[in-house]
């Protein structure tokens, strides 16, 4: 059974090192024992003293006893925890510190005030490091609780105010058909924010298995569908044999929000470019409205919009963030650039993932990029 304290682990050390010492001591002593005899060995042909010869051997007779050693273990043994007690003395002033940590002081640092250099400074450092992290997670989730209920509040808003004013008076059978219809697209937008926070807690969660995935088959059928639904925006693409370990709806939901996010933001006439290939595993370019530099990294937060859309989007703003957590529990990175000058605009969305461990035999490709 190993020692799993450090009292018994220094317990354990005293005693070896006692025995060792002991069995050492005991080897010596009849070495020089005899050493001795021989010593007296001699000296007895010249005077021959048989009782003087024993005494003078048995003062050489090395003295050991069990009790000798049972006493020893005691006194290591108290020793030990004494010497645990103060060895482990700047452990045991970190407990103050780490009990004040909770829900409502995640601010609070243990090595505020600690001498940076002594021993548990590694420690200490690890645990505030893991409380910054607990604490910026802590604080993501609050505000993604508040942010969600703003998001489900709206909606259920325009649907009770909608009821009440078919309650209020006898409608006609247009305003009737008005109010269904208005009420059907509420209805929706809460069905597209409550699938949104799904897909994106599931993400959040990871992958239970990671199954070979070919990217550039899932981004040309999300294509495909795309320019289907789209005819204000023309989509192009570019796609090279490219596998993913992974999850296929999981990728699929990756390339359609962006796609989608792509067309959403976009001007009348404008262009969407994907591209599938080694390095960088994907990328979407788009044609949209200037995007301030600053503004970028805040689209990858949940229920973040640029102001100038917020009214236009008719969205869950729940696409690039679950783009995100997508990419990331693919073990990816996902970055968002502005694809062109101020002046003209654009959005470039750059995925990068690792390359899948059991790649296929790449398909043919035409000319125009289509997987034949």
């Amino acid at each position: 059974m190993r020692a799993r304290t450090v009292r018994r682990r220094l317990l354990v050390v005293c005693l070896v090192v006692a025995l060792v010492v002991m069995v050492v001591d005991r080897y010596s002593a009849t070495f020089t024992y005899w050493v001795t005899f021989a010593q007296v060995c001699s000296l007895w042909e010249e005077h021959p003293r048989p009782y003087e010869t024993c005494d003078m051997v048995n003062e050489y007779l090395p003295i050991q006893s069990p009790l000798a050693f049972a006493l020893l273990a005691v006194v290591l043994w108290a020793g030990s925890r004494w010497v645990t007690r103060w060895v482990l003395g700047p452990a045991r002033d970190l407990v103050p510190g780490i009990t004040q940590i909770g829900p409502q002081n995640l601010g609070y640092r243990i090595g505020a005030g600690r001498p940076s250099h002594d021993e548990f400074a590694p420690v200490v450092r690890a645990l505030d490091d893991m409380m910054e992290r607990i604490a910026g997670g802590y604080e993501a989730q609050r505000r993604f609780s508040a942010n969600a209920s703003h998001e489900l509040r709206t909606p259920l808003a325009v649907q009770r105010a909608l009821i009440e004013v078919g309650l209020a008076q006898e409608p006609t059978a247009d305003q009737l058909s008005l109010l269904s219809r208005q009420m059907l697209q509420a209805n929706e937008r809460n069905e597209r924010l409550i699938e949104g926070l799904l897909v994106l807690s599931e993400a959040d969660q990871g992958l239970a298995a990671k199954l070979p995935q070919r990217l550039d088959i899932i981004a040309r059928q999300v294509v495909d569908a795309q320019r289907e639904a789209s005819v204000a925006v023309s989509l192009t693409c570019d796609l090279s044999p490219r596998t993913v370990d992974g999850e296929r709806v999981l990728l699929e939901r990756l390339v359609t929000n962006l796609v989608q996010n792509a067309v959403k933001y976009n001007r009348p006439g404008g262009t969407v470019h994907v591209t599938v290939g080694g390095d960088p595993a994907l990328t979407v370019v788009n044609t949209g409205p200037p995007v301030p530099a600053d503004a970028v990294p805040r689209l990858f937060e949940p229920f973040q919009r640029l102001a100038d859309r917020i009214d236009h989007s008719g969205g869950s703003g729940l696409g690039l963030a679950i783009a995100r957590s997508i990419t990331r529990a693919h073990g990816g990175t996902i970055v968002a650039e502005p694809a062109g000058s101020p002046e003209h605009g654009g959005l470039r969305v750059t995925v990068r993932m690792p390359v899948s461990h059991d790649e296929a035999v790449p398909p043919a490709r035409s000319r125009t990029g289509k997987v034949r």
